[in-house]
């Protein structure tokens, strides 16, 4: 008995020690379910997480955004504009249809609105990327809330509001001014054309705009974006600046220049200042000069269909002006109708000055329409129109009857090329015959002969006997 208890003592360690293995081993095993699920659990917990804060945001951040617009709300009723919602906006125009498109810029379309009260606006309908911030736009309103000037596009209100994605819909409502543009009188598009009074009414009209804005406002606005798309006619035919988009404080104090990236549109951009990057008021005035010259001319700022590249109609119109002889670049139009050639050449001579290579050395915008003005009331003061009318008149050698052949080459002739060109009229008794059109003719004689008694018969001959072509104006 003490010999078996003696071995069972022996062999009952050994067997303690034999187990232990195998349930270190499933206590490990153990650990290792409880590890995996506890890390799916929390891969869980995660994705179900994330998905409802995605869920959330995407609900909550048109409110956040929302909310955060109408933090720094414009109080329209203290820039005395009116608030427009989007839904009037989209009713206006047809849901802003392009057949209601009126024209596009880097800042923004603009259509033509029809509303039941204010009756035709034109609404400029920011790009997604034009304004930086909300903020921003309010500057921008703020800004042209000031800007009222009988020869400035008004503001008449605006349109700050949150769409359904989410993103800010802003737009700029203006008066709508009927007429057009001065682009579209300089090329003559769809025939139209302005008398010499109406080019310098313009001009007066158009610089006085933007002398208000450089000295009737505190502080001072650079437009940066003069030329004749952005000068409006209206009803009346006075000029109207428009498109502000590029606008810039300038300088104040004893500041005489503010620096500015280069922008603007070639051709009317100052050298001076895309040179320095000094941009000041003298920047708008070399546009304008640049515009005076067009007017007179009617021909683009660059001539880019002639021999040599760029050619810019500064040093076209040039030698001409300084030679006096104004009548070497007038628009043809010009010359079938009554022009004062001399107040066209001190518009000429005003807008080199406009043009000076110094800044400095330039006139005001103020300045200028004040010589325009003076220029103008002096003409019409002492009738000071320069008709050099030459009338050419055969009486035919046998009976009453006479004819004549009136030319007024101040107002009808014109050389293009070493071609003549001029409008005729011819006059028998009660009866007359005139050119509704420059005529080509030959350069050395015109003669008509007459059947001196029943006059069946009006023949025109020439010594090339040959037709020569008629120019429609």
């Amino acid at each position: 008995m003490l010999k078996r208890n003696l071995l069972a003592a022996a062999n009952s360690p050994a067997s303690a020690f034999g187990n232990a293995p195998e349930e270190s081993k499933n206590q490990e095993n153990s650990n290792h379910k409880f590890m995996r699920g506890a890390i799916i659990i929390a891969v869980f917990s995660i994705l179900v997480g994330v998905s409802l804060f995605f869920f959330v945001w995407r609900k909550l951040l048109p409110i956040f955004k929302q909310r955060r617009m109408l933090k720094g709300r414009l109080k329209a009723e203290r820039l005395q504009l009116k608030r427009f919602e989007l839904d009037e906006l989209e009713r206006a125009t047809n849901n802003f249809s392009e057949h209601w498109l009126l024209g596009s810029g880097a800042f923004g379309n603009v259509y033509k609105g029809t509303f039941d009260k204010e009756g035709a606006l034109a609404i400029k309908r920011a790009h997604a990327a034009s304004y930086q911030s909300a903020e921003e736009f309010r500057n921008e309103v703020r800004l042209l809330s000031k800007v009222k000037h009988s020869n400035l596009v008004g503001l008449v209100g605006f349109c700050e509001e949150a769409e359904a994605s989410g993103a800010g819909a802003e737009a700029l409502v203006y008066e709508y001014v009927p007429h057009g543009s001065l682009l579209d009188y300089i090329t003559g598009r769809g025939g139209r054309s302005l008398t010499w009074r109406q080019r310098v009414n313009i001009a007066i009209g158009a610089a006085k705009g933007i002398a208000h804005l450089h000295d009737g406002i505190t502080p001072s606005i650079i437009h940066r974006d003069i030329k004749p798309s952005n000068i409006l006619i209206g009803d009346g035919y006075e000029a109207k600046v428009s498109d502000f988009g590029l606008v810039r404080m300038g300088p104040v104090g004893d500041q005489s220049h503010v620096s500015s990236q280069i922008k603007g549109t070639p051709g009317y951009l100052d050298p001076a200042y895309c040179s320095s990057f000094h941009l000041s008021q003298f920047s708008d005035v070399y546009s304008f000069g640049v515009i005076l010259l067009q007017l007179i001319a009617a021909r683009p700022a660059v001539d880019t269909t002639r021999h040599q590249p760029n050619y810019h109609i500064i040093e076209w119109a040039r030698p001409s002006i300084e030679s006096g002889n104004i009548e070497e670049i007038l628009d043809a139009n010009l010359l079938t109708e009554p022009c004062n050639k001399e107040i066209m050449l001190k518009m000429g001579q005003l807008g080199l000055r406009c043009v000076v290579k110094s800044p400095k050395e330039r006139p005001t915008m103020t300045q200028v329409w004040q010589e325009l003005e003076e220029a103008l009331h002096s003409s019409d003061h002492f009738s000071n129109i320069m008709p050099l009318t030459s009338k050419e008149s055969r009486r035919s050698t046998g009976g009453s009857r006479r004819f004549s052949i009136d030319r007024d080459y101040s107002q009808s002739f014109v050389s293009i090329d070493g071609v003549g060109f001029q409008r005729f009229r011819i006059e028998m008794d009660s009866q007359s015959f005139q050119s509704s059109s420059l005529r080509a003719f030959a350069t050395d004689r015109v003669s008509i002969d007459v059947d001196k008694e029943n006059l069946r018969g009006i023949r025109e001959e020439t010594s090339r006997e040959q037709d020569l072509y008629a120019v429609e104006l």
